[in-house]
């Protein structure tokens, strides 16, 4: 009994110099997704999370659209405000482990017992209710509030990362639509040409009223075409303009094809040490130590809670005489308050706090395996985009040979027009999809370069 009596006063010096802690030891979740990425041959070059993105986009009108959004898109904006917001809510938990010491000087003029008028001349400095944290309450708070600032910070930069792919990929795609653009323009010429010529044969009884509803059809066909990609066109300018935080003209021109665009490789790296860098993949892993840290100040809830209110002040009758010996006084005021009673408060705000980290583990968990099905579907596009550019390319040279051949076919008497008809449809059919699948092999790149953690360079000051 002795031995415990002499023992408490260390223990008690050893909380009041450093207190403890109830946070249970944070443990980072294994990854559950494969040790590998698919599609993922050995490949040189520098990792996309250490590109800037100056680097990998060398196109300098592409480079200034994202410049402008970095600097004008509101999205972003809030991001940031986010983390601003965060960083003052952190700023206020930390205040907490610090007292708050107040001055308060008054002067007041009353009747004295003798009933004659004085004058009272006081200043006093104090602490009002500093919790002594013994328990590790207020560090669990103040750590809580601390990872989920950096979970705001990584907010932030997933923000940028995603910013800068949406805008390379929607330029990407203003390209592509100046190209279906002249395309289905030439189409049109080339088909309304076909349908006065074959509209005065059937007047002059030389063609079939068979051969002038086809004509028209397919003139009627291609200016459908050229009203779709004309929308399609004014949709992706009002896209690039929302991103951009700024109005674009609709004279607006990209001025290189999707032919002409070149993007660099990435290399995928491993799952582990490629997902868990992700922005958006860290910004989960915080919110999980937020969460963590809640559960130690759940259970400090359980201890008792003791604060200090302290001061030491002056008083006079003349305002000459407040700092001379004897007029100070001062007061220390420790309480100590425990529940007794609290129908189970305390054990459920113990249960949620542990219910919402493991809420965050399988948060945390959800993100690595969208990340790497993120990398492995942009993987299998690079694996297999070249080949299908490459197929379609010969398409379209091969339908651009029928065609010829057909035209001259047709003027030899040989073929029918319905078979000249077809091949000019067929023609116009790969030459669109050849485009189109130029612009989503380059947007895979994006894609590839995004989801690895490409895009985020820190912003000048």
């Amino acid at each position: 009994m002795k031995s415990s009596m002499r023992i408490l006063p260390v223990a008690a010096a050893a909380l009041l110099a450093g207190g403890c802690s109830m946070i249970p030891t944070y443990e980072r979740p294994a990854p559950p997704v494969a040790a590998a990425f698919p599609y993922a041959p050995t490949t040189a070059g520098t990792p996309a999370a250490q590109l800037p993105w100056e680097s990998f986009f060398s196109d300098p009108r592409l480079r200034k659209l994202i410049q402008t959004a970095l600097q004008n898109n509101r999205d972003l904006r809030v991001a940031v405000l986010n983390m601003a917001q965060a960083r003052a809510q952190y700023d206020i938990r930390n205040a907490d482990r610090l007292p708050t010491v107040g001055l308060n000087a008054s002067a007041t003029r009353a009747p004295n017992a003798l009933g004659k008028e004085a004058n009272t001349y006081t200043v006093n400095l104090g602490i009002s209710s500093w919790e002594i944290d013994f328990f590790g309450r207020v560090a669990a708070l103040s750590q809580a509030a601390l990872a989920q600032y950096l979970a705001t910070e990584e907010g932030r930069k997933a923000a940028q990362i995603s910013l800068v792919a949406s805008v390379a990929n929607t330029w990407l795609a203003l390209a592509a639509d100046e190209e279906l653009l002249k395309l289905t323009q030439d189409t049109v010429a080339t088909r309304e040409e076909t349908l006065r010529l074959t509209k005065l044969r059937f007047d002059n009884g030389v063609a079939s009223e068979l051969d002038y509803r086809l004509a028209l059809s397919l003139t009627e066909s291609a200016r459908a075409a050229l009203a779709q990609t004309r929308r399609q066109r004014a949709n992706d300018l009002d896209a690039l303009a929302l991103l951009v935080g700024q109005p674009v003209g609709p004279d607006f021109t990209v001025g290189v094809t999707t032919l002409d665009v070149k993007l660099p490789d990435v290399p995928a790296g491993l799952p582990s040490q490629v997902l868990v860098n992700r922005p958006d993949v860290r910004q989960a892993e915080q919110l999980l130590i937020a969460t963590n840290a809640n559960i130690g100040a759940a259970r400090a809830a359980f201890f008792p809670r003791i604060s200090l209110t302290a001061g030491a002040g002056t008083a006079s009758s003349q305002l000459s005489g407040l700092f001379k010996d004897g007029s100070w006084v001062y007061t220390v005021a420790p309480s100590l308050v425990q529940t007794v009673f609290d129908a189970g408060r305390n054990r459920a705000n113990l249960s949620s706090a542990e219910a919402a980290r493991d809420i965050a583990v399988a948060q945390y968990e959800r993100a690595i395996q969208q990340a790497f099905r993120d990398v492995s579907d942009a993987l299998a596009g690079r694996a297999t985009y070249g080949e299908q550019v490459r197929a379609q390319g010969a398409v379209v040279e091969a339908e651009s040979t029928r065609f010829r051949l057909a035209r001259l076919r047709y003027e030899s008497g040989v073929a029918s027009y319905l078979d000249l008809l077809d091949a000019q449809r067929s023609l116009f059919t790969a030459q669109t999809a050849l485009v189109q699948s130029r612009l989503q092999g380059l947007q895979n790149q994006v894609q590839l370069y995004r989801s690895l953690g490409g895009g985020w360079t820190e912003p000048k000051q």
